[in-house]
This record gives structure tokens, sequence and C-alpha cells, in this order.
């Protein structure tokens, strides 16, 4: 019996694992998941340049340009998404500044005296500025003529730093509702779940082919001439969850390729050449103590991810041996993606229900769990015990899939027609 079991799984792992669709395929996941990490720096290798400065050149008649520069990089540190600048004083004439702004997109930026408003500004550009730059600019613009007004007016800086000087607010927060840190459990779970249930879905139509393949080859007759549906049932659901993990492996190496790729490629850092709201956001990560919440969570995460992989497999090998072809499973196999659905909407809106008894029941809830109970254990929303629960639930799910959809399965696979299909399924299920 084991040896048989044995065979069929490695004959059906290999049938799905040695073939050239599955090299292409992978091959093909490589190369996006690869390029997609270092997306910034093919688009360079390929004349993009969207990385570089924008370039501000500076006509001086006022002898500010040193306060200009040293007061915009102030002010640029207080914007949550500012355009990276380079600031050259230029020596040029007007006109063939207007000709460099024209023909190599820079921006330039007059600064001359006026009688009336102690100086005046003109920008010139090709498609505008940006509301973010126009805003430092004319900061940066505002605090010159602050200081020249000074000056004029015999104001010391000590003075105008006491006028000007800020009350400080000391601010206490009593709620330990953070909606930063769900925005970024949010990003986190989209990361995590997206490939699990990507996984589900395609372990879900893996076996369903694959069962429905051999009944309608016949090859299914001959095969249980030889082995029990038991062990024919058993290798179905071993050998797709071995594929799935090692499908799912494969994904983690693509992604580490990336990531170390990524490092030699920026001298040594991940993060160079990311947008500035990206690195902010793996900072608060880092912060806030969710990686460490992850670490400590990822053994029972990962428990609960594998026994839900063979509570789909059984499922969907039980109701793909009541079909007689894949147009047949393919409208059984509909709610089931619609439970996987469910899961992965409400692990993404979880912080949307802090609070919920609702939320939390569904954390329970054997197929969703996987997706949903992670998401509400890194918010605080639900406890280890919670996630204890959810395995329980999962592996009490599983031994009645088990128990009775052997039974169901043995009926389902030599039965070739539809009529009365269910009477002789619940008559199975009765069967001692």
């Amino acid at each position: 019996m084991k040896n048989k079991l044995l065979f069929l799984t490695k004959m059906s792992l290999n049938k799905k694992i040695k073939t050239k669709w599955f090299l292409i395929a992978n091959l093909i996941f490589a190369i996006l998941i690869v390029g997609l990490i270092n997306i910034d720096s093919i688009i360079k290798l390929f004349g993009g340049d969207f990385d570089s400065p924008q370039e501000i050149l500076i006509i001086d008649e006022v002898n500010s340009f040193s306060q200009f520069e040293s007061n915009y990089e102030v002010y640029q540190k207080y914007a949550l998404d500012y355009e990276d600048v380079k600031i050259t004083n230029y020596d040029g004439s007007y006109d063939e500044g207007k000709k460099l702004v024209e023909e190599e997109d820079k921006i330039l930026l007059v600064i001359s005296s006026d009688e009336e408003n102690y100086i005046k500004a003109t920008l010139v550009s090709n498609e505008g500025v940006g509301t973010i730059t126009n805003t430092l600019i004319n900061t940066t613009l505002n605090a010159i003529r602050s200081e020249i007004a000074l000056k004029k007016h015999n104001i010391t800086d000590e003075m105008y730093a006491d006028i000007s000087a800020n009350v400080q607010v000391e601010d206490i927060v009593l709620s330990d509702d953070n909606s930063e840190n769900d925005m970024i459990t949010s990003t986190i779970m989209q990361i995590i779940t997206l490939p699990i249930f990507m996984l589900i879905i395609f372990l879900v139509q893996m076996i369903g082919a694959e069962v429905n393949e051999e009944k309608s080859t016949k090859s299914m007759e001959i095969i249980i001439s030889n082995v029990s549906p038991k062990i024919h049932f058993l290798s179905k659901v071993i050998s797709s969850n071995l594929f799935v993990i090692v499908q799912g492996a494969l994904l983690l190496v693509f992604a580490g390729i990336g990531i170390l790729l990524r490092y030699f490629i920026n001298d040594g850092s991940i993060l160079m050449g990311l947008d500035n709201e990206i690195t902010s956001l793996i900072d608060n990560i880092s912060l806030n103590g969710v990686i460490n919440t992850l670490i400590y969570a990822i053994p029972i995460f990962l428990i609960i991810m594998l026994l839900t992989f063979v509570a789909y497999s059984l499922l969907a090998g039980v109701l793909a041996s009541m079909t007689t072809n894949l147009e047949d499973y393919q409208q059984l196999q509909t709610p089931i993606v619609i439970i996987c659905l469910v899961g992965y909407y409400l692990s993404l809106m979880s912080g949307l229900f802090k609070g919920s008894l609702f939320i939390r029941i569904m954390s329970y809830i054997p197929f969703i769990s996987s997706m949903l109970a992670p998401s509400l254990y890194i918010i605080g929303e639900i406890t280890i015990f919670d996630l204890l629960g959810s395995i329980a639930l999962l592996l009490l799910v599983i031994f009645l899939l088990i128990k009775y959809g052997i039974k169901i399965y043995k009926v389902g696979i030599l039965n070739y027609s539809q009529t009365g299909l269910w009477k002789k399924m619940f008559k199975a299920m009765k069967e001692k």
C-alpha cells in the first residue's frame, strides 16, 4: 500500500514538474520577478533616467545664490514627496538659459531686485515644475526676501528668532489605534496573501484537470483496478500539495535573486533608487516592530497556510470526482474561488474592521483563516490562542474531508453519468 502511494505520488509529481511548460512558466516567473524588483535599473539601462535630479538653473542678480541653495535644502527635508533637484548658479544669459530649458528640460529661475518688494523672480519651465517644487521655490524666495528686509531695517537674527519662534506643543496620543500601522500592515499582507491566493487557485484547478483527464481518457479504470480509490485520492492530494510548495519555494528563490541582484547593482543598498514614500514606509515598518511580530508568528502562519492547502486540495479532489469533464468541474469550483476571494479581500480590509466581532469570527472559518487570521493577529485584533483555534478547526475539517471525502471519491471516479449522482454521494457518506 505504501509503495503504491509513493509510486503514484511520484508519477503524478513528475508529470507536473518534468514538463516543458513548467520550465517555461518558471523562466517567465523568474524574469518577471527579478525584473520588477530591479525595474528602475532596467529603465536606466534602456535610456530612462527618472532617478536623476531635476536641475534648476539660477540667474542670481541679488547675490543670494548661497542663501537660496541652503534654504531650499532645509525646506526640502520637510516635503514628504519632493523631487530631488540639483541647484546650479548659472552665469549665462536669460536667452541661453531659456534654450537649455527647451532642449534639456531644465528649470530656469531668474532672481532680480525690486524696489517695492525687495526681490522678484521669473520661473521658466517646459511643462510646469509641479506643486511641491513650486511651493519649495516660493517658500525659499520668501525666506530670502525676509532676510533682505531684516537687514534693511537693522533687525538682528536674534531679534527675528525671538519674534518668529514657534510654540512647542507636546503631542500625547492616548488611543492605541494607529492608522499608519494599519496602512503598513495592509501593504505587507497584500504582498504576502496574493501569492497564497494564486497558489490556492492553481492547486484547485490542477487537481480538477488531472482527475478529469484520467476520467475522460478512461485511464482511471485501469488505475483503480490496480490500486484502491483511497490510495489514488491521497496520491493526488499529496503530489499537488508538493508541487504547490515547490512552486512557492521557487517564487521565493526568484525574489531572493532579484533582491541580491539589486544589492550588487546599487553598491550594497537595496533601497537606493526607490521612491521616498516607499523608503519611508520601510523605515516605519522597522520602527513599528511589524517585522518582529511577523518573525515571531511566521511558524504558525506557515502551519495555517499548509493546512489550508491540504483542505482545499481535499475538497477539490472530491468535487473533481463528481464531474465527468473539465467544463463541469469549472462550474463546481466557482464556490471554492468565491470563498478564497472572500478571505483575500477581508485580509486586505482587516484594518477597517477593528473591534468587530464579525471579523474575529471569520478568522476561525476554515478556507478563509489562512489569509485573514495573520492580518488580524499583526494588528492586534486576535491573540495567539485565536490562531491556535483556527488551526484546530482546520484540522477538524481536514479530518471530515478525509473520512467522508474518500467515500464520495470511491463512487464518483468511476461514475460517468450525472443522473442520480448526488443521491449516490449522500448514500456513500452514510456507509460505514
